[in-house]
This record gives C-alpha cells, sequence and structure tokens, in this order.
C-alpha cells in the first residue's frame, strides 16, 4: 500500500531523548517500510527515518527558539500532507484535532491514532468529526463516543532493551518522564523519602513545567537520595531503569498507555504503578508489578515487587507489547478500511451500470 504517516512537529522522528508519539511513529514506519509498503512520513526536516521524509519544518519545534507561533506551522504541516491524498491509498493521522477537518475535505481514508487524552475543549472537535475512523492505543482511553475501527498498543522494540538479570547495588527507584503534575514525580519523591529509598530520576523538563519542577522537585534533589538525571538518550534510558530496582509511575492522570512501563518491564525492572488510564491494562498484576489504588499502597508494595521474576517481565513485553504486533494490527486496520472503500467504489459503480442499463433498455 502507499501510506502517508503524518507526525507531530514538536520533537523530531524518532526523538533523541523524551518523546512518546514520535518514538511510536519511527517504529511504525520504518517497520511498514521493511514490510514493503511505500511509506512518507510527514514530520519534521531533521527526523531520521527508513521512508520518504516531507518536512513540515526544518527542525522540531521544541527546539526551535526562533518560533513563536508553532500553530502556524501545525496548519502548513496538515495542509500539505493532504495536498497529496490523491497520491495514497490511506493516510494515517497522529496529529490529533489539526488533521480532522482536512480528512472530510478528500477521498483518500484517514485513520486517526489518538496519543493523547480527551479534553473538554478538544471533545467539541472529536464529536463534530466522530464519523471518522479512530484507532485508540488502550481500550481505558475510550472516554468518548465516536468511531473506534480497533485498539493498538504501543509497541517497543524488545531487542533494544538489554535485560537485566539483577538490579544495581546499592539498588535504587526509578522514575521516567515529563516532570509534570500528571506524571507524579512529586509522589514517587514522597514514596523514596517514606520508604528511604533512594531514587533516580529523568525526564524532560516543559517550559509550562518549569515552575512546578522549582517548587515542588528542585527542593528535594540533593544528589544523594533523590538524584536528578536531566533528559536521558536511549542507552541511559535502558541504563536506568534495567539496573534500578522498581520503577515508579505514580501518575494522576488517566495516562492513555505509558511506554515507560513497556519499556522497563522489557529491562527485567517491574513497575508499581497507580491504577489509572491504561495501568491495568499493561501491568500484570503480581506478576510484573503492581496495580495500587493509593500512593501508599505503592509504598507498601515495594517489598512484594522485589520477589518478582524479572525474565517474566520481559517476557510479558515481548508477547503483548512487540513492534511486530503493533504493526500487525495497523496493518489489518489499513487493510479493513481501504478494503471497505474499494468495496463502496465497486458498489456504487455497479449500481450506477445497473440504472444506466434500466434507463437504456426502457427507451
Amino acid at each position: 500500500m502507499k501510506i502517508a504517516q503524518i507526525a507531530p512537529l514538536w520533537e523530531q522522528v524518532p526523538p533523541t531523548t523524551y518523546g512518546g508519539t514520535e518514538l511510536v511513529v519511527s517504529r511504525l514506519t520504518d517497520e511498514l517500510v521493511r514490510r514493503g509498503h511505500d511509506v512518507t512520513l510527514f514530520a519534521s526536516g531533521d527526523s531520521k527515518t527508513l521512508a520518504r521524509l516531507e518536512a513540515g519544518s526544518p527542525h522540531a519545534l521544541r527546539l526551535d527558539t526562533s518560533i513563536k507561533e508553532p500553530v502556524m506551522y501545525d496548519i502548513l504541516h496538515a495542509s500539505q500532507a493532504y495536498e497529496h491524498a490523491a497520491e495514497f491509498d490511506i493516510i494515517h493521522s497522529h496529529i490529533g484535532v489539526w488533521s480532522l477537518p482536512w480528512a472530510s475535505t478528500v477521498s483518500t481514508p484517514t485513520v486517526h491514532t489518538l496519543h493523547g487524552i480527551f479534553t473538554r475543549d478538544n471533545s467539541k472537535v472529536f464529536r463534530r468529526y466522530h464519523t471518522q475512523p479512530y484507532i485508540s492505543i488502550s481500550d481505558a482511553q475510550r472516554l468518548l463516543n465516536i468511531n473506534y475501527v480497533g485498539t493498538v498498543y504501543n509497541g517497543i522494540n524488545v531487542s533494544a532493551f538489554p535485560f537485566f538479570a539483577k538490579p544495581q547495588e546499592p539498588s535504587y527507584l526509578a522514575f521516567l518522564g515529563r516532570f509534570s503534575p500528571e506524571k507524579g514525580p512529586q509522589h514517587a519523591i514522597n514514596i523514596a523519602k517514606q520508604t528511604g529509598w533512594r531514587l533516580k530520576m529523568a525526564g524532560k523538563v516543559d517550559v509550562v513545567d518549569k515552575k512546578f519542577f522549582e517548587e515542588e522537585i528542585a527542593p528535594h534533589i540533593d544528589g544523594k537520595q533523590i538524584e536528578f538525571l536531566g533528559e536521558v538518550n536511549h542507552d541511559q534510558k535502558a541504563e536506568l531503569l534495567g539496573n534500578a530496582a522498581i520503577t515508579l509511575f505514580p501518575i494522576t492522570w488517566c495516562e492513555p498507555f505509558g511506554l515507560v512501563m513497556a519499556e522497563s518491564m522489557a529491562t527485567g525492572t517491574p513497575v508499581i504503578a497507580m491504577n489509572m488510564g491504561s495501568v491495568s491494562e499493561v501491568i500484570a498484576h503480581g506478576k510484573t508489578g503492581f496495580v495500587c489504588q493509593s500512593y501508599e499502597e505503592m509504598a507498601a508494595m515495594i517489598p512484594k515487587a522485589l520477589e518478582l521474576d524479572r525474565q517474566k517481565c520481559r517476557e510479558h513485553v515481548e508477547n503483548k507489547f512487540s513492534v511486530a504486533q503493533m504493526v500487525d494490527g495497523y496493518e489489518a486496520i489499513y487493510e479493513k478500511i481501504v478494503g471497505d472503500r474499494n468495496f463502496r467504489r465497486w458498489f456504487n459503480s455497479a449500481l450506477r451500470n445497473s440504472l444506466e442499463s434500466i434507463t437504456a433498455f426502457r427507451r
């Protein structure tokens, strides 16, 4: 098939450090190319891909301080992709509401993967275009009544994560994610202090979260019990997670998927998480980690998590969250949508020809 992938411009594909959506798009796009599809990736110009790259901006918007109105680039990015719509069998959008108005103006079908959450404001747009085909990345994400055509879990390249049979000594807890209130780094710190564990933390601090970081996180960083590593690349991430005794996932919001959980388990490290969003779909409770109802329970589960089989953590990811399984799911949806469109075209053509034949006969 001829497939267009539209990625967000905020981060390059794949991201050099943090960026969940762009990482998923990279894995999906490259694997589709390996399987013989003709793929065009619409992304930032500094992206690296096996597909044909069409740049919506010279660089990832987050890293370009000269851009004051990134929304303008988002508009241009979507319009550029849909100007080429006729060249594709299907368009796969990862940019949320930006592609919805455009998708309804072209005959090439668009399928939308929902990478974020529904808000009071964006829900109005999704409801306006509720008949378009949507893919959820977890069943828990389906909080709005729109046309879901499937759930496809995010996949990771398990072979890119070395397996750690034992945690590093002296042992520590790990936190990886954006330093924002919804990711819960403040709760990870509280858990570490309550239990006396060392905590290593890594992730980016967006501009909008700078005040939160300075007031709620920075005062606790002492370089001894609470250590902040900043943004980390893939190898550093794998080392951080794999050497940890346990990864904490103390979210305060309905996380649509949570790649960190799968990445941690791939290295062998179990995860203790709050039961919100997709958590219960990603963690095998009591086998690869614990799904908890409170932050107090998360702290209490640390001794039990230390007893879990790290090999089973990795096998869980291999069996459920691999890139191959993710791409299989997307391919099946592409084929169904393109097949349905082709059938409708055939049916309409046959019906039109039949009506024309009846009209001619009556004459």
